[in-house]
């Protein structure tokens, strides 16, 4: 990826390579760079293994060995293959190992395809086998082998993985902050105020109508994903899938925990501890529809934090998510007596903001094609940044 203002850098020893990849500023002007005040990181890719295609077989079961045919003699060959439990598998040809592994480095987005160079030995192998080589869930590589969705040229291999989709939202233009895009991923930095879709039948003006809006705009035909969520007036990188694969993925990597995502927030009153746990379960208030409270029969909910900075009466803190329930960082701070500042819903003041003080500062994921770590940051929004500088102003007049 391209430098941009603050230097996008790779944390690993190599850079991507493989399906495009594509960065924009904050007002989408269409230049390649992370996006305005953001930074992207990217680690090291994995290949898949080498495979093995040698035919299997077990050993005869216990008390029926083979016998000699009548008038053949075992010969030193015929009784090691015996021995080793290895048969010959009668004229049908044996694919052997390939010197190396399908590399997905090298691989090329063509229109709605992705196109991998297959190495020496995979090339004259059944699709089927060669699938299994490669990191495609079973249940979506047999809808793609159903559909035509995987053509074998010669020495190349096709994959139909962005075929053209609707968004399945009317578009409503909005200035959106693009934080890191490539043929798989979108990360949109959402504001305050924005819901990420709707909540009610009808609902317009939310990030997914947004995001759809763009892909119009910007001439890709993708379906609007979101992988995860934030609340209205919580801001911070927001991730999207552009394709089945990429949903597929990660689902799956949120269901295993394998996607982080790191808070900053601004709590009234001073942490006794500089690090801590909250393991609380969370579950509805039931004289209150949209609010949570912790509750026994809840859900598990685990919440870590650190303290980046103490104020007189208020605390800049990190968090961290283990599980992800609804108003979880919300709850669990009023729970130890530290709402956010500006959280009326869970007893914080209004004095300094009027918004729940929480900022998605990190989003943490692997690529879904190449397994390369991904790390993006956004900026700090404008309010949170005016509270911290009237709190530190505060604490300099003493």
């Amino acid at each position: 990826m391209k430098d941009s203002n603050r230097r996008a850098r790779p944390s690993g020893p190599t850079t991507r390579q493989g399906p495009k990849a594509k960065t924009h500023a904050s007002n989408n002007s269409g230049k390649r760079g992370a996006g305005r005040g953001s930074e992207v990181r990217s680690g090291q890719r994995r290949d898949a293994p080498a495979p093995d295609f040698r035919g299997k077989t077990g050993s005869p079961r216990p008390g029926r060995a083979e016998q000699p045919r009548p008038g053949e003699r075992q010969s030193g060959e015929r009784q090691r293959r015996e021995g080793s439990g290895e048969r010959k598998l009668g004229n049908a040809p044996a694919h052997q190992p390939p010197k190396q592994p399908i590399s997905l480095k090298g691989a090329r987005r063509k229109g709605e395809w992705l196109e991998l160079k297959l190495p020496e030995g995979l090339s004259a192998a059944p699709i089927g086998v060669i699938m299994k080589q490669l990191p495609v869930p079973a249940k979506l590589a047999a809808k793609w082998l159903a559909s035509n969705g995987v053509v074998k040229q010669g020495h190349h291999l096709r994959l139909k993985l962005f075929p053209q989709e609707a968004p399945g939202f009317p578009g409503d233009w909005a200035d959106l902050n693009i934080l890191y895009e490539d043929d798989f991923t979108l990360v949109v930095n959402k504001p305050a105020g924005v819901e990420v879709h709707p909540s009610v039948h009808g609902q317009r003006g939310t990030l997914a109508h947004a995001v759809a809006a763009y892909y119009e705009a910007s001439g890709q035909q993708c379906r609007v994903r979101h992988i995860h969520r934030l609340d209205k007036e919580t801001t911070g990188p927001v991730l999207y899938a552009k394709n089945e694969f990429a949903h597929y993925e990660f689902d799956k990597a949120m269901r295993e925990k394998q996607i982080e995502r790191i808070y900053l927030a601004v709590a009234e009153g001073v942490f006794e501890q500089k690090k801590g746990r909250i393991d609380k379960p969370i579950g509805q208030d039931r004289h209150h529809s949209t609010r949570r409270r912790v509750s026994e029969t809840g859900e598990s909910a685990v919440t870590l934090f650190e303290v980046v900075d103490t104020f007189i009466d208020h605390t800049l803190v990190r968090l961290r998510l283990e599980t992800g329930r609804t108003h979880q960082i919300r709850v669990h701070l009023s729970s130890i007596e530290h709402p956010l500042a500006g959280d009326g819903m869970y007893g914080g003041t209004r004095r300094y903001i009027h918004r729940q003080a929480l900022h998605g500062e990190r989003l943490i994921w692997r690529h879904p094609w190449s397994g390369e770590r991904m790390e993006v940051r956004a900026p700090l929004s404008e309010d949170i940044g005016r509270v911290l500088n009237e709190l530190r102003a505060a604490m300099d007049e003493l």
